[in-house]
């Protein structure tokens, strides 16, 4: 028989000390009730206290939601998580030293799910050589209290290998449904990931844990299509029901994100052009036919609103590594989700295939690049984001184009009469002698014939024979002025230094779709 409980009822089965595996992926997927209902008997004094979290990426609405329901000092005492740039808050407890903190690469975080599943030692995989996930450098580790090693240098074959161990069992799975049938067998017609839950499901079943599942609506025995069902209800102790679930942290409920519906690319209304908008049309110009595309979070999520404005969306297939294939990715508060999307594939197989080397090219973002290419996105100022599908992408995809504005902090950056105008600079160098943390290593790049760029909103770089070169200049951006006078680093000029095309700062499609189809497309292999 079901066991319907209350999001409160659900929050009270979490124990002192218990490890608490939460899943959801971004904007999306989250259990938000019951995360709501645990922070609230935490704040009333009910607990729990000292708990292990495990999150497979970041989940949240930056400020709010998600995991920030969790971010309360003696509520967690240590977390392994993939990711926690969108829960702020949360990431005050890392940075602060309140809490041990590991980050593994997203990627490996749901191959864990696996793992623990099948009761296997940890997962084997050459993803964070060279990074800080490398025990030679930090293992993982994202603070100074943070000392007991999670990760394994290994020697196989002749070839090095990381050993990410599996956590101790988790007690308590909240994961997040559709529909769940009186016997509790649950489907996700709604929506827009399928993540790992059923990955969840099992390792916490196996561990003797407690599964409990949030849904919309409860529908009749046997009434889901077996196709459909995702989770059987055997895994499933407890659910609970909240009719009000969002779909995402931005949309109730979109037919067109989950696939019951299709839109017309035509309603996708362009961005206005902006200083993210001209380097998202500046890194598009990379694309090519048939290419399979992987876009991360920041400037490089909008691309795809550059590829639908110029018609050739439809001529390469974007990914998303929650699962998303086709369509056209969200981000912001929709992140992770795509509007008709193609396939949904849980997270796990889509970082297989990511691993294998099968993306054709991927979109990043930088906060920091150094004077060898190296690159981090995970630590650095006030930020300790981890790393999330980053070190997975940019370790196995061909092609890598990093975005990112050329200085941070308050800036004025716009376009005038076809011109880049630099009213006022940002205060910050993103471009550094050398990083604080190394997320992307461009010596292994270089070692496995990946070729870089990085693209900002007033110059591009490549990254050849082991350092940064400028290749290209915007229009309106002097050369000393607004670009070496703010780099940490005097970067090797090509001898065929050139302007950025122009096309790029004129409003209006650009023109792209006419010689499209004319370019090659990518080999398979990298040579």
């Amino acid at each position: 028989m079901l066991s319907i409980i209350t999001a409160n009822e659900a929050a009270g089965l979490i124990r002192d000390a218990d490890t608490l595996i939460v899943g959801g992926n971004g904007g999306t997927g989250a259990a938000e009730a019951i995360l709501d209902a645990l922070e609230q008997r935490f704040l009333g004094g009910q607990g729990p206290r000292n708990l292990t979290l495990i999150n497979i990426t970041g989940v949240g609405a930056v400020s709010e939601k998600g995991l920030c329901h969790l971010a309360h000092e003696g509520l967690i005492a240590r977390v392994i998580g993939g990711n926690f740039g969108l829960q702020v808050p949360f990431m005050r407890l890392v940075r602060d030293e309140l809490i041990d903190a590991y980050n593994f690469p997203q990627g490996v975080m749901s191959q864990l799910c696996r793992a623990m599943a099948a009761k296997h030692p940890g997962v084997l995989t050459h993803v964070g050589l060279n990074t800080y996930m490398d025990p030679r450098q930090d293992g993982g580790r994202m603070n100074k209290r943070t000392t007991a090693p999670l990760v394994d240098l290994l020697e196989l074959h002749g070839q090095s290998w990381l050993l990410y161990r599996v956590p101790a069992p988790p007690d308590v799975a909240i994961i997040r449904g559709t529909s769940a049938d009186e016997d509790g067998y649950i489907s996700m017609e709604h929506e827009g990931t399928t993540r790992e839950d059923l990955s969840i499901a099992q390792a916490v079943h196996n561990a003797g844990g407690t599964v409990i599942c949030q849904v919309k609506r409860i529908v009749k025995r046997g009434s889901i299509h077996p196709q459909m069902v995702k989770i059987p209800g055997f895994l499933i102790d407890h659910v609970v029901l909240e009719p009000e679930q969002m779909q995402t942290y931005g949309t109730a409920y979109d037919p067109a994100r989950c696939g019951e519906t299709r839109v017309p690319v035509a309603m996708i209304t362009p961005d206005p052009l902006t200083e993210r908008r001209v380097i998202a049309r500046r890194a598009a110009f990379e694309l090519r036919p048939r290419d399979v595309v992987n876009l991360g979070v920041g400037i490089s999520a909008m691309i795809p609103n550059v590829a639908a404005e110029e018609g050739i969306s439809d001529l390469i297939t974007l990914t998303v590594e929650s699962g998303v294939v086709g369509g056209v990715p969200g981000h912001a508060r929709e992140f992770g989700t795509a509007i008709n999307p193609r396939v949904i594939l849980d997270q796990a197989y889509q970082f297989d295939f990511y691993d294998g080397g099968g993306l054709s090219c991927a979109f990043l973002s930088f906060a920091e690049v150094d004077e060898a290419g190296n690159v981090n996105v995970t630590r650095f100022g006030e930020r300790h984001d981890g790393s999330g599908g980053f070190i997975d992408i940019t370790q196995n995809a061909k092609r890598l184009i990093f975005s990112g504005t050329m200085t941070g902090g308050k800036f004025d950056i716009g376009v005038e009469n076809g011109r880049l105008a630099i009213r006022r600079d940002g205060a910050f160098r993103k471009f550094v002698p050398q990083v604080g943390q190394i997320s992307f290593s461009a010596s292994l790049a270089a070692q496995r014939g990946q070729h870089v760029s990085y693209v900002t909103e007033r110059a591009v770089f490549e990254l050849e024979n082991g350092s940064v070169t400028l290749t290209e200049v915007a229009p309106g951006a002097r050369l000393e002025e607004d670009i070496l006078a703010h780099m940490g680093f005097k970067p090797h000029i090509s001898p065929h230094l050139k302007d950025m095309d122009p096309r790029i700062f004129r409003s209006g499609p650009m023109g792209i779709a006419q010689t499209f189809n004319a370019l090659p497309a990518r080999p398979r292999k990298v040579a």
